[in-house]
């Protein structure tokens, strides 16, 4: 088939990203995709719940035609149609991560010839993915600036296993995305610890925030917040706000694990983004590096690439022509600069 990008996804390492950054990419470049050894490097391999719906959303939008999209198949042929733009109902039916479906198809409505209204039912806070709160104060922002408007918003906690989440998107595109440079975060304005406990004895919050305060300091903001949802779940959030990026780093409750690990686990990651001197964090690398590829231009300053940013990166370079370098600036600094080539 013409322009067919073959990928193995067993690359780098080997987890649903390859299939979320293959999908947007086939859609965005309108090049088929035959993608095999899906998620070989995990101890469920091939498609789960959570990534057939991911399929599923990516097909809806460009009325692709999809072979091999089932429960545990280990390869798709994935044949993109044109992006419309509309409405689009979506359910995970389990407690899979609404926004890691979301960010599937984000990037292509971001680039359609109309706006998009986007609601899903599933998971809004899980452990491995990036809650809601973070599409919305972290990622999106930086995003608004590449030119497209869109915003999120949460009608309806869901965590794992119960699910039952519910977030809305609204998509104003553009034709196309402008670059940006996010190489400076200015000084620390403040810092915020919530703690969102459902279901849960309220005092689970209260012990997490003594820890963070004791590890960050007594005179950060702390705040327990209830929510109500279908089932049991706690998160908690350290925000921090700087002069030109917000950060949210988020860690998860679960059973057998101590509230007081819980928080001690947010405040170290967050005692290492503020030693960076960073402005982009981990996970917004992972995810800002798609975007930036897109514009074929511009820079941003992270903390030490994860493997996970070095195969998104592999699987980016199978679709566009763009050069992106990664340079150790200064101890726990590094650029990422990108450049069509």
């Amino acid at each position: 088939m013409k322009d067919m990008v073959h990928i193995d996804g067993s690359m780098g390492e080997g987890g649903g990203q390859v299939l979320r950054t293959s999908l947007s990419l086939s859609i965005i470049t309108a090049r088929p995709l035959d993608l095999v050894n899906i998620r070989s490097r995990r101890d469920r391999p091939g498609i789960q719940r959570q990534h057939l719906a991911a399929v599923e959303a990516a097909r809806k939008i460009c009325s692709a035609r999809v072979e091999g999209a089932k429960t545990g198949s280990s390869a798709i042929l994935f044949v993109p149609g044109k992006t419309a733009g509309g409405t689009y109902e979506l359910s995970i039916g389990s407690a899979g991560s609404a926004t890691l479906v979301m960010q599937t198809i984000l990037l292509p409505l971001m680039l359609a010839p109309h706006s998009s209204h986007v609601v899903i039912e599933g998971g809004t806070h899980n452990i491995w993915a990036p809650p809601v709160d973070f599409l919305d104060r972290v990622f999106l922002p930086l995003v608004r600036r590449m030119g497209p408007s869109v915003t999120v918003h949460l009608t309806r906690y869901g965590f794992h296993p119960a699910g039952g989440g519910l977030v809305h998107a609204a998509i104003d595109p553009v034709s196309v995305l402008k670059p940006i440079d996010v190489n400076e975060r200015g000084k620390i304005d403040r810092i915020r610890a919530t703690a969102l406990v459902s279901r849960l004895p309220e005092s689970i919050g209260h012990r997490e925030i003594k820890v963070v305060k004791a590890e960050l300091g007594d005179d950060i903001e702390g705040s327990v917040k209830v929510v109500d949802s279908r089932g049991p779940g706690n998160v908690l959030f350290v925000e921090i706000f700087c002069d030109r990026i917000t950060e949210i780093i988020t860690s998860f409750g679960r059973r057998g694990l101590p509230a007081e690990k819980v928080a001690l686990n947010v405040a170290r990651e967050a005692q290492d983004y503020i030693r960076s001197g960073a402005p982009v964090g981990l996970h917004l690398a992972d995810q800002l590096v798609l975007p930036f590829a897109l514009t074929g231009a511009g820079s941003f300053t992270t903390m030490a690439p994860t493997r996970h940013f070095s195969t998104n990166v592999e699987v980016i370079k199978k679709f566009l022509p763009v050069d992106i370098r990664t340079e150790q600036m200064s101890g726990d600094a590094w650029k990422v600069t990108v450049n069509r080539s």
